[in-house]
């Protein structure tokens, strides 16, 4: 027998940190830039640095770190790049907290040395999640690790942010845009969190100039008209087309704005007069554009009233709401309110509900940039997994508006823009400081406050981590990276604008595929969240069940298009298969020799056992690869999930049981044993790396040192052996029919069994006569025989099979007439559960309004206790005869 055995039970903690060491250790994870390898790469969605490991990290890196695996075991030379981002409003925020618990404010430490504190916080606390990511077993090119700060991506954003600006594809106006008042800084539409609200529709009359009445206009932000400059309606609407042209006083301000007519206003809502605030409104501003309107700022950065809004100035925006009211009351300006839903935006980061606002912001022209990144998905150059994601892209691709890229904030890539005192030269440039203006010589030059947005610099990730703009070995090897793995709620922010990016400045696509991978939800569907404490920690179920139970789970749960519904039962349950490897494997390497492993073995003078299981498993690798290869990584992990526990366990190892035993079979079944096991721990490694390369340490012979540097298996079609495979199922059947009926009626392997198989055709006995020792053994019982004519006896209970029948005489070993009972009591309540589940899937309404998978649940249950009703009643009819 094999002299290194594996201990009784597995224990991840002991096998964990010491596995993924050596693999760092010996390079594993790094390229080799080997010429005559197929190149596969990809870039890691990088994680902020202010983050630590969530469910949803935890299932894309292992979606990641399956495809590094096999393709590396695949024979491909494999970059995956990792990193961080530095996360602008979200990090600031962090040490804005930290400082205030010394009493201290980034205004008060002044810009450089906050941004200091930053950098200090970032190298404490910011790569925690990259120690977590190796927790997990990510396999990523460490050497390669990248920061958006750093010096190299710093440059690289400097480059791309000064050829736009002399591409004039950046521009500085006055535009309205997202406003945080509690960030202090500019949001992009994707940073913005839009939700249903309960509020209030005011009704305001607004006093003709003329004196000859009013215009009663709806508004849900009446602080707001303190900035109206105008009162727009539909130029159809029969009501107001007398008064277009005419002009209004503002109440409480007194200021005159026009009646104008804008084929934009909607008739339905209010009155059908609608007020026009463009400097804190996006259609209103739009509007103001082709009416040439002027723009009133009545509400400031901080969320106060500006100078603008006269008497109301210095108030905070809800308070001016409340002071604005009363005295619209007051002064017989409001008719009346409702209660109105309304969508409010809410900054993404804080929370705070966001205001619109004109500012003077650094914009990039997006549609001369989006033109060819629709084409290249258009084309087929980029493929979304799975394929409904594409309509998504394109309604957003298609309708883009330009990209607000300055923030007002420290932290970040400032933006590389110096301004003269003296002239009022704008400088762009790419130095690191510019001293003086290269137009009128002057030292007075100052450099805009305002960082970049942090998805600017991530919009380059995929070659600036590779060096761009030097065009480096890493670039011209690796460029473009082959798939790109990622959630739907970046698809936006980040997928389309490394399109963008990517073809304008590389000339190519960044990735070839995109796979959009399914959110995690808790076991009943629901979004995992703090307040409703429901999260699961990744930490922490590593640290009860083991990284490869919880990347197991992640995989088997992780179906194309479908949200995954996990619970710590599912973690702990596929533990148990993790264990069944671990027992598995124990079982084989106690039961072989080492000679074993150097036996020949010719497939056609193989037991029937023997060729069955080499031939499933040839389905089983074949399948594999293709589900891999289609990014269906849950039916890739239940492939062999299922050839593992349901065919080479439960099956394999028990008839191998029978063949260890005899002299002229011993070694061949070990060598099968082995070539089973063998291939198994490959395919799984992918999955599961850290119980595979254990395992395959004590293998008495491989192929190399470690598992994660062997051959991924291929199909080899010459194992197949359709005839074993169907004389097996038959064997199978009937070995599951006699253990039914043992079952059934509570016999035991000590019960002395009549037991006959019954068949009219002889291919079938003679097949039970040749393997009639296995199943004696399969089936716990002395012996089975086979007859061609049979009547039934008096207490023989049958169990049909495809073809045949199994017959197990039971009298004088149960009472007859007890067990008669018992299964008409089992039958009347099938009967009776059948009845409510008709009468469910009967009612259209419960149909159309029950989730789909509890409808599915009970077309389930139907389906069962139909089959299970169908052998009661075989069994009833067996025990009443004679």
């Amino acid at each position: 027998m094999s002299e290194l055995i594996l201990d009784k039970s597995y224990e991840p903690k002991k096998v964990e940190d010491k596995w993924y060491k050596v693999w760092e250790e010996k390079g594993y994870f790094e390229p080799s830039f080997d010429k005559n390898k197929p190149k596969f790469s990809i870039v890691i969605p990088p994680p902020n640095v202010t983050g630590v490991l969530h469910i949803g990290h935890a299932l894309n890196n292992t979606i990641q770190d399956v495809l590094a695996r096999y393709k590396r075991m695949d024979g491909y030379d494999v970059l995956w790049i990792p990193g961080t981002d530095h996360a602008g409003i979200a990090t600031q925020n962090v040490v804005e907290k930290e400082i205030a618990k010394e009493g201290l404010t980034r205004q008060a430490l002044g810009r450089e040395k906050f941004i200091e504190r930053v950098w200090q916080w970032k190298e404490r606390c910011g790569n925690i999640i990259i120690d977590q990511l190796k927790k997990l077993g990510a396999s990523c090119s460490w050497s390669y690790q990248r920061f958006t700060m750093d010096e190299g991506l710093s440059r690289a954003v400097k480059e791309v942010f000064v050829n736009l600006w002399k591409e004039g594809l950046i521009y500085r106006g006055d535009y309205i845009i997202n406003w945080c008042p509690r960030c202090g800084t500019a949001l992009a539409d994707l940073e913005v969190e839009m939700r249903e609200t309960q509020g209030k529709l005011w009704y305001l009359k607004y006093p003709l100039e003329d004196g000859r009445g009013f215009v009663v206009v709806a508004t849900t932000r009446p602080e707001t008209m303190l900035g109206d400059t105008a009162v727009a309606v539909n130029p159809e609407d029969e009501r107001y087309k007398a008064l277009i042209g005419k002009f209004l006083v503002l109440p409480l301000i007194g200021r005159k704005i026009p009646i104008i007519a804008d084929k934009s206003v909607d008739p339905e809502f209010g009155t059908g007069a609608v007020k026009v605030t463009p400097a804190h409104d996006f259609a209103d501003f739009e509007m103001a554009k082709r009416h040439n309107l002027p723009l009133v700022k009545v509400i400031g950065e901080d969320g106060f009233m500006t100078e603008e809004a006269g008497p109301y100035k210095g108030l905070e925006r809800y308070e001016a709401r409340k002071k604005v009211l009363e005295d619209l009351k007051t002064q017989g300006f409001l008719e009346k309110e409702e209660d109105y839903k309304l969508i409010l935006g809410h900054c993404y980061r804080c929370d705070t509900v966001i205001e619109p606002l004109v500012s003077k912001q650094w914009f990039v022209v997006t549609k001369p940039l989006a033109q060819p990144a629709i084409a290249a998905v258009e084309y087929g150059f980029i493929k979304f997994i799975p394929e409904n994601w594409t309509n998504l892209y394109f309604d957003w691709m298609r309708n883009i508006r330009d990209w607000c890229i300055s923030r007002q904030i420290w932290w970040g890539h400032r933006i590389p823009v110096w301004y003269c005192k003296d002239c009022g030269e704008t400088i762009v440039s790419k130095e690191e400081v510019v001293e003086r203006c290269p137009v009128c010589n002057s030292e007075k030059v100052y450099q805009d406050e305002d960082v970049l947005d942090t998805w600017f610099s991530s919009a380059l990730w995929p070659f600036s981590t590779m060096g761009w703009p030097e065009k480096t070995e890493t670039l011209t090897t690796f460029y473009p990276t082959s798939v790109l793995v990622t959630s739907f709620d970046i698809i936006f922010f980040w997928v389309a604008r490394m399109i963008m990016m990517g073809i304008h400045f590389m000339g190519q696509i960044p990735f070839q595929k995109v796979y959009i991978h399914a959110l995690v939800r808790d076991e009943k569907g629901q979004k995992m969240s703090k307040s409703r404490g429901n999260v699961i920690d990744p930490l922490l179920m590593i640290e009860k069940y083991g990284s490869d139970a919880l990347r197991f789970t992640l995989i088997a749960l992780a179906a194309q298009g479908r949200d995954i519904k996990l619970s710590e039962a599912r973690i702990e349950g596929f533990k148990h298969f993790i264990n069944k490897i671990w027992n598995a494997s124990r079982f084989v390497l106690m039961n072989i020799e080492p000679e074993s492993a150097e036996v020949e073995i010719a497939p056609a003078k193989l037991p029937l056992w023997h060729r069955w299981i080499l031939s499933e498993l040839q389905r089983t690798v074949k399948k594999v690869r293709e589900k891999l290869e289609e990014f269906e990584f849950d039916q890739a992990a239940m492939e062999v999930y299922h050839f593992f526990w349901g065919k080479f366990c439960d099956w394999f190892l028990e008839v191998a049981k029978v063949y260890l035993k005899k002299e002229e079979t011993k070694l061949q079944t070990q060598k099968v044993l082995l070539e089973v096991l063998t291939t198994c721990l490959k395919l799984l490694h992918p999955f599961i790396p850290f119980v595979t390369e254990e395992i395959w340490a004590y293998l008495p012979k491989k192929d190399t040192e470690h598992i994660i540097k062997t051959n991924y298996p291929v199909f080899k079609e010459h194992l197949l052996d359709e005839l074993a495979e169907e004389k097996v199922q038959f064997l199978q059947e009937l070995t599951i029919g006699i253990r039914n009926i043992k079952a059934e009626y509570g016999l035991t392997a000590k019960t002395d069994l009549k037991v006959f198989y019954h068949c009219s055709e002889d291919q079938y006995l003679n097949l039970l006569s040749q393997e009639n020792e296995v199943i004696e053994f399969l089936a716990k019982v002395k012996k089975i025989e086979g007859v061609k004519q049979h009547t039934k006896n008096k207490g023989e209970v049958s169990y049909i099979l495809s073809k045949g029948e199994v017959l197990i005489n039971l009298e004088n070993l149960i009472d007859l007439e007890k067990e008669v009972q018992r299964l008409t009591k089992e039958k009347e309540k099938l009967e009776s559960k059948l009845k409510q589940i008709e009468k469910k899937l009967s009612n259209q309404e419960f149909l159309e309004k029950a989730p789909k998978e509890v409808v599915e649940k009970e077309k389930g249950a139907y389906q069962e206790f139909k089959d299970r009703l169908k052998v009661i009643l075989r069994y009833i009819e067996d025990l009443q005869k004679n």
